[in-house]
């Protein structure tokens, strides 16, 4: 069953066609990926997603709501989270603050409720950490709590940025690219998390990537992009050795097939 279906998805910034007539769906339960070069797209239709732009044709559903007819403030409250390729984190707040905003959309109580400490926001508060405790504990932060974001080493950062994003409890999660800056062995540990969070978490993953190793361990099917128009979709080692995607992207080494191997 699908969880998101974008049909036919056309966006242009002038005379600029930036996602040309793109259709895909993802399923409950399936990790997705979209590949390319820089500019292909595959951003853009993260950012459609979330309704920071509104596309000049097509239609955006998930699970029942019509996106197009919802602001970006609202998709959150839909079961949305996603990560950024710049990571966007309060650096003068620690690790279990920058957390704890992931939980804004499950908040009941009002201000004035909270200003008193009622015991209803005492006992939401503490349901909200309880939450906050046990994506620390599935993403080994443990050691890095208590810490400000600043002085945090970037590898570090991006898993918190990743915490944020599951402690809102998404229904479907977009990744945009979990691998950039990070090492061999981080890159491992994010195949790792990302297929825990697919198997333990039954979260679906929607995932922007260029290291088609990573791409290759943990991605049920694929779709690859050129100037903004589906090349291929399929799986992983089916699109790799797509004829045009072989010409489009594997023959000027935009997108690399060194990557990570699952042990």
């Amino acid at each position: 069953m699908s969880l998101l279906d974008i049909d036919h998805i056309t966006l242009k910034f002038g005379g600029l066609v930036a996602v040309d007539d793109v259709s895909l769906s993802v399923r409950e339960g399936e990790v997705f990926a979209l590949v390319g070069p820089n500019g292909a797209g595959k951003s853009t239709i993260f950012n459609l997603i979330s309704r920071f732009y509104t596309p000049a044709a097509g239609t955006i559903r998930f699970d029942g709501h019509d996106l197009l007819h919802s602001s970006a403030d609202q998709v959150p409250g839909f079961g949305i989270a996603r990560t950024f390729q710049n990571i966007e984190l309060f650096e003068q707040a620690t690790v279990l603050q920058n957390l704890l905003v992931g939980r804004h959309r499950h908040r009941q109580t009002g201000l004035l409720s909270n200003l008193v400490i009622s015991p209803k926001a005492y006992r939401e508060e503490l349901r909200h950490r309880e939450a906050v405790e046990e994506v620390i504990d599935f993403l080994i932060l443990q050691p890095y709590r208590d810490k400000m974001i600043g002085g945090l080493p970037y590898g570090v950062r991006k898993v918190v940025e990743l915490g944020r994003a599951l402690a809102s409890e998404p229904k479907l999660l977009l990744l945009d690219e979990p691998a950039s800056g990070l090492s061999v062995e981080e890159t491992q540990d994010m195949a790792f998390w990302i297929e825990d969070i697919q198997t333990q978490m039954g979260i679906s993953v929607m995932m922007v990537e260029h290291d088609m190793g990573l791409v290759s361990a943990v991605s049920d099917r694929v779709m690859a992009l050129s100037d903004g128009k589906e090349l291929a979709q399929g799986t992983a080692a089916e699109v790799q050795s797509h004829p045009a995607v072989i010409e489009a992207y594997l023959g000027t080494g935009e997108v690399s097939k060194a990557g990570t191997s699952r042990a």
